[in-house]
């Protein structure tokens, strides 16, 4: 994807700060979704906030974010005949995705506003539609996200930058917090590197949306030995400096160990193929043709079977009825992450099987989608037949894509520190926080988590300041 468009945007966006002073009620650290929804709130409740980015682009992680937004109970949701879901049902799938590892009141508040953080988005002007198609570990569709197939996260972005823009909300780029001043106990601003040099600002409250860390691989490694050498999805820019900012003023951290490993990643670049490829239908053969796993477990499960492949690599498959419809999957074969196949007798070239076991494959995987039933692997929902050639086919593996753990917060965002009291002034969104996930994210709550614990850090910190 053409991920440099968007931030480009924003920038010219949010060329021109709004304020010169440098104070502040809140100060926001990143932009992406969670930094910019949280900004966005706080101003709306009268706040004056500034948002401080270290990259030299807007967004972060949230311009790569592909698959969807989930959330239950929403009007296209029930619109769309998924009239059997539930905040309840939400919370289910993603403690049993997050192997109950997950904090029950964060993913309550998760699960519970997540439906009213996505509405937020449309009556900001989202181009968003539910999506059929279940995700991994999810037993029921509940995905949202831009109605021609586009990824979320541009989509995301657009609105948040259009909307700040709009708010005159000051935002600044190359301005990397070094450390969070506090007084008699409290937040009293930060220290900034900027382009001329350090500077302080002044402010009763600061709000991390930094991210996770992903793309430190010093710090993967610190926790996870084990991954060294995996690529990653991440930006550069996700290197878990609010994780460190928040310990140093005392912040304790929850699941930092948790880091997940997303199945269907490109190798030589760490470009990710979404989720949803496999959720419209797609399904995984290994270097002998043959399917391995249910292709509709959790990224961690998937993965796992991955590396007990030959190679440990996979190769996705999808087909013609899903190109014509998703514009994600024409931008993958357009960049060459995709490899058209006009048959099934070119698929198995492409992987360099032998075409009678591949073709045994598609037959098997036919049968299934025809008998509603996978006696294979016990896949429980396959939305389409995956019969309509040309195929379109990526050769992937198991890459870094996100970290469950951070900086522990409560459901209204505050920070705590060891003795699990809010440091006054200090909140967190997003994934630069732990707790919300657990074990293992469940594809399409990373942008819920964004979006809700953003507004819920924005409302939180205006509250905090006397707006």
């Amino acid at each position: 994807m053409k991920k440099t468009l968007i931030a480009a945007a924003l920038s010219m966006m949010v060329a021109s700060p709004a304020f010169a002073a440098e104070s502040a009620d809140i100060v926001v650290v990143g932009s992406g979704g969670a930094g910019l929804s949280s900004a966005i709130t706080a101003t709306e409740r009268g706040a004056k906030v500034i948002v401080l980015e270290k990259m030299a682009y807007f967004g972060g992680n949230s311009n790569r974010s592909e698959g969807g937004m989930n959330a239950a109970g929403t009007k296209q949701q029930i619109a769309d005949g998924v009239t059997d879901d539930s905040p309840a049902i939400f919370y289910a799938d993603t403690m049993k995705g997050g192997h109950n590892l997950n904090n029950p009141a964060l993913l309550k508040t998760l699960t519970e506003n997540a439906a009213g953080a996505e509405e937020w988005l449309l009556s900001l002007g989202a181009k968003f539609c539910h999506r059929m198609g279940r995700g991994g570990g999810q037993t029921k569709a509940r995905g949202h996200g831009p109605c021609d197939g586009s990824p979320v996260g541009i989509e995301l972005m657009r609105v948040l930058g259009e909307r700040a823009d709009k708010d005159h909300i000051d935002m600044r780029l190359n301005n990397r917090v070094t450390k969070i001043i506090m007084k008699n106990g409290k937040v009293a601003g930060v220290e900034v590197q900027t382009p001329k040099g350090k500077e302080v600002i002044n402010a009763k409250a600061v709000v991390l949306a930094t991210g996770g860390f992903g793309a430190n691989h010093k710090m993967v490694e610190k926790y996870r030995p084990e991954l060294k050498g995996f690529s990653t999805t991440n930006h550069p820019g996700a290197t878990g400096d609010g994780i460190v900012l928040a310990q140093q003023v005392g912040a304790s951290l929850t699941d930092i160990e948790q880091i997940q490993i997303h199945p269907t990643v490109i190798k030589r670049n760490g470009a990710l193929i979404s989720e949803s490829m496999r959720a419209r239908g797609g399904f995984l053969l290994n270097k002998n043709g043959k399917r391995f796993t249910n292709e509709l477990l959790t990224r961690d499960v998937v993965s796992a079977n991955e590396l007990k492949q030959p190679g440990g690599i996979a190769y996705l498959v999808v087909d013609d009825s899903i190109y014509k419809k998703n514009k994600m999957l024409r931008s993958y074969v357009s960049e060459g992450l995709m490899k058209k196949c006009d048959t099934v007798a070119d698929v198995a070239k492409m992987i360099g099987a032998d075409p009678k076991v591949v073709q045994a494959s598609f037959d098997q995987y036919w049968k299934a989608y025809d008998n509603k039933k996978d006696d294979l692997f016990g896949r429980p929902e396959m939305v389409i037949r995956l019969d309509k050639a040309p195929f379109y086919v990526a050769e992937v593996t198991p890459g870094i894509h996100h970290t469950m753990g951070g900086v522990t917060i409560d459901p209204k965002a505050e920070v705590l520190n060891k003795q699990k009291k809010p440091i006054p002034g200090l909140f967190a969104a997003g994934e630069v926080t732990g707790g919300v996930h657990g074990g293992n994210r469940i594809g399409g709550n990373a942008v819920a988590d964004i979006v809700t614990f953003g507004r819920i850090s924005g409302n939180s910190a205006a509250s905090y300041v006397g707006k």
